[in-house]
């Protein structure tokens, strides 16, 4: 065994951009790991004001006085910088960029990356959602040594997480995504100092048996609320802070329908099953505020 480096002294650069990677590296702090630097996407033009708005990991080490970077590319300048820091390891989760075959080798320890499933299964940017939308069990998280493929590094470490709720059925792709960053967080805090020191050995992937997470856009989250009530529910608790799911409905006019009829498309926002049917509990019509469904039944509006 070789000697363990305390939190404090381990050097790494983290590589991550939205909110939740904020809640992974809160986790870090907490256990004496701080980043040295952060790497993170540019500032965008966000609102109706279209205001240039920093990413929130940005925020995050600016009130730490941590240094920040958001490299638009990985130039050879750019490479030649983090070099000559020498890190002991980059750890990418939540960052939204591939990083180049250049960088990964350029910590001593090799780059980490955090992916939440049980790798091979659900390479890909949308695993948690893809576990739910096709009724898998369990999913995970897999830390993994970064190389230039997708998804296909060796395995340093995984760890199992149920994916089904107290009322049997699978918990919000939110949910379970915020419960995996911070089970992710103590998982690198765990086995860091034994990948630091030697004592653990990456292996690589059964690439025989990977698969793929769809790339999912909002014609998948259309509901068939005559249909197949397991499949609608796996959709609404996987695509709820993504694509959504959707319905349509007839609302009658001043004319006798069909032709007084009006076809509008009405968000669902959370459902349950009620024998063999998908019942909407709460629903957000067209340019409407969300509301409870049976208020929205009371316009008259039904299924299409």
């Amino acid at each position: 065994m070789m000697n363990q480096k305390t939190p404090d002294k381990i050097k790494f650069a983290f590589f991550g951009t939205p909110a939740l990677a904020c809640v992974f590296l809160d986790d870090l702090e907490k256990a004496g790991l701080v980043p040295s630097l952060v790497v993170t996407t540019p500032d965008k033009h966000q609102g109706r004001g279209m205001t240039l708005t920093p990413p929130p990991v940005k925020l995050w080490a600016h009130k730490r006085g941590v240094e920040s970077a958001q490299p638009e590319a990985f130039d050879a300048a750019f490479c030649s910088k983090l070099a000559e820091e020498h890190f002991d390891l980059f750890v990418v989760i939540y960052y939204g960029k591939i990083l180049p075959r250049a960088m990964l080798d350029i910590p001593k320890h090799g780059t980490l990356n955090i992916h939440f499933s049980l790798l091979p299964r659900w390479r890909g940017t949308s695993p948690i959602r893809a576990a739910i939308a096709n009724g898998d069990a369990e999913t995970g998280i897999s830390i993994i040594l970064l190389d230039e493929k997708i998804d296909h590094g060796p395995v340093i470490a995984q760890k199992k997480i149920a994916i089904a709720s107290p009322d049997g059925w699978p918990h919000k792709a939110s949910v379970l995504e915020e419960r995996a960053t911070h089970e992710s967080a103590q998982l690198l805090i765990d086995i860091l100092p034994s990948w630091l020191g030697g004592d653990i050995e990456a292996h690589e992937q059964n690439h025989d048996v990977a698969t793929v997470c769809p790339k999912y856009t909002k014609a998948d989250g259309l509901l068939d609320l005559g249909g197949d009530a397991r499949a609608n529910v796996l959709k609404v608790r996987a695509f709820d802070t993504t694509v959504g799911t959707h319905a349509f409905f007839e609302r009658p006019g001043k004319s006798a329908p069909p032709a007084g009829g009006r076809r509008i498309r009405v968000g669902i926002q959370d459902a349950h099953i009620e024998g063999t049917r998908l019942i909407p509990d709460t629903v957000k019509p067209e340019g409407k505020k969300e509301m409870a469904y049976e208020e929205f039944l009371r316009s008259g509006a039904r299924p299409a």
